[in-house]
C-alpha cells in the first residue's frame, strides 16, 4: 500500500465559532469557552497570549452584552489562530452603534468607559466591519511571539495569517490601522 507524503503547503488554521446569551453571564462564559478553547489549541492558561486573549474578549463581549444588545438576539465570538496571529470577533446585532475610536475617560473615578482602551493596549490591531447579516463585527488580532506562543504545551502548527477579511466581516475598517493609535477615518 502506497502512502502519500504531506503537502508541504497545506496550512492548518483553526477555528472556533460560538453564539452567546447578550447578558453579563454571557459575557462572562464567552470569556471562560475562549480561554478553554485557546488551552485546547495548545495555549496555556496564564500565560501572556491567554492573558491577553482573555482581557480583549472580555472587554468586547461586555460591550456586545450591553452596547450591542438587541432583544431576542445573541452575540457570537469567533476564533481564528493562525501561525502567526489570533483574531478574535465578537458580532452583534446593532449595525448603528459601531465603537468610536477610544479616548480617555472624563472622570477618573469613572467605572465605566475603558474597554476599548484595554483593547486598544492589548491588542495588536483592532478595528471593526460590517457583517451578513443586521449588525457589526468587532475584531482584534494578536501577534504570537516568535513561532508560537511562548507559554504553549506545544507548538502551534504552521497556519495562515489571520490578517485580511476575517471570518465574519464584509468590509473592514480598522481602529488602529497597521499601528497602534491612530484613530478611525
Amino acid at each position: 500500500m502506497q502512502t502519500r507524503a504531506p503537502d508541504p503547503l497545506s496550512v492548518t488554521v483553526r477555528m472556533f465559532t460560538q453564539r452567546f446569551s447578550s447578558t453579563r453571564k454571557g459575557a462572562r462564559l464567552a470569556r471562560l469557552l475562549t480561554l478553554h478553547q485557546l488551552d485546547e489549541w495548545g495555549i496555556a492558561y496564564d500565560c501572556e497570549t491567554s492573558d491577553r486573549a482573555a482581557a480583549i474578549i472580555a472587554e468586547l463581549a461586555a460591550n456586545a452584552a450591553t452596547h450591542g444588545r438587541v432583544a431576542g438576539r445573541d452575540f457570537e465570538v469567533s476564533l481564528r489562530l493562525g501561525e502567526a496571529q489570533l483574531r478574535i470577533e465578537v458580532a452583534d446585532a446593532r449595525s448603528e452603534r459601531r465603537p468610536a475610536a477610544p479616548a480617555v475617560p472624563g472622570r477618573p473615578e469613572s467605572e465605566t468607559g475603558r474597554g476599548l482602551l484595554v483593547v486598544e493596549v492589548l491588542a495588536d490591531r483592532w478595528g471593526v466591519c460590517g457583517r451578513s447579516g443586521p449588525g457589526k463585527t468587532v475584531w482584534a488580532e494578536c501577534d504570537l511571539p516568535g513561532a508560537g506562543p511562548a507559554c504553549c504545551r506545544q507548538s502551534v502548527q504552521a497556519g495562515e495569517s489571520a490578517g485580511g477579511a476575517g471570518l465574519g466581516c464584509q468590509e473592514e475598517e480598522s481602529a488602529s490601522g497597521s499601528q497602534k493609535g491612530t484613530p478611525w477615518p
